[in-house]
């Protein structure tokens, strides 16, 4: 079996469009740019920024056209979990820009807070301010670049972020250099001491025991927050309790309901239990995702 057809056997978390359920949605603009072949979709008031991929479209990013304050995608609501290890971070870094639906609602729950959002694909950027309504606000600032480059040149800035959030994805899954041990090190060396971490990975994937591995060896104990997507919560100097999560959660129950992101949907399934295997390797630069796959492929 070859790596890309074990890619797509086993990674299950990302929402695809087979080409006859992508026919049923109307297309309104098609884009092929310097690193993939971009659409954007609309079927009633729902409108998608879809990535093609081996099988069918991806959908990277969907807005409810009629409600855009409403998260379409329950991940939304599960990475603004973060905000209950944190109520109230003043620097936010956004790896993964998409329909600029995080930006957009963490720029108007906390408008003097400094936002910087990092996407690779000018394209995506420009579908995002064509077509999803995307308006960076006045302390929001986009850089085109990729993520780990941003990270890496940011490392020797004075400024930390309180609240790192991970969301970049290619058309099957996210870039595996992103996926390290080495990455989230350097992620690590641009927060504060007590910086928020929350990745968006998927909940089932070949790759998922040692995703989970990797982020135990930088971060420790994290919380696992898993429906359809994974959503890891971990914190620098550690997890606050829980006891504290939910009082930091009711700090924003009104606001995050007001945009069908209910907390009790998400404190329920914040959990710290391990359940992956904790003997397997760990994530490097020389011993990626590929590596994996390729070895996996040949038994």
């Amino acid at each position: 079996m070859s790596r890309f057809v074990l890619i797509l056997a086993l990674f299950s978390g990302l929402t695809f469009l087979t080409p006859a359920a992508s026919a049923q949605q109307n297309i309104i603009h098609e884009k092929q740019s310097l690193y993939r072949n971009i659409v954007v979709a609309q079927n009633g008031s729902e409108r998608c920024m879809l990535f093609r991929a081996r099988r069918g479209m991806g959908r990277e990013s969907c807005k409810d056209m009629a409600n855009p304050k409403e998260f379409v995608f329950r991940y939304a609501s599960m990475m603004l979990g973060s905000l209950f290890l944190n109520p109230s971070p003043e620097r936010i870094l956004i790896i993964g820009l998409g329909g600029g639906t995080l930006p957009e609602a963490l720029q108007e729950m906390l408008p003097d807070t400094t936002i910087h959002t990092v996407e690779i694909d000018p394209a995506v950027e420009q579908i995002a301010y064509d077509y999803f309504d995307y308006v960076p606000g006045p302390n929001t600032q986009n850089f085109i670049s990729d993520g780990r480059v941003f990270v890496k040149r940011a490392m020797n800035a004075p400024e930390k972020y309180d609240l790192v959030m991970l969301d970049a994805f290619e058309a099957d899954y996210i870039p595996e250099h992103m996926l390290t041990r080495d990455f989230l090190e350097e992620v690590t060396q641009v927060m504060t001491p007590d910086g928020v971490l929350a990745a968006n990975t998927f909940s089932r994937s070949a790759l998922y025991d040692y995703e989970s591995a990797t982020y135990q060896a930088v971060f420790g104990e994290f919380y696992n927050v898993k429906y359809a997507n994974r959503i890891v919560l971990a914190k620098r100097g550690g997890l606050p309790p829980m006891d504290v999560v939910r009082e930091n959660a009711r700090i924003w129950d009104v606001e995050l309901r007001s945009r069908d992101a209910n907390p009790d949907f998400v404190l329920p399934i914040m959990s710290t239990r391990v359940d992956w295997d904790t003997s397997i390797p760990i994530l490097t630069d020389q011993y990626s995702p590929s590596n994996v796959l390729n070895t996996m492929s040949r038994r």
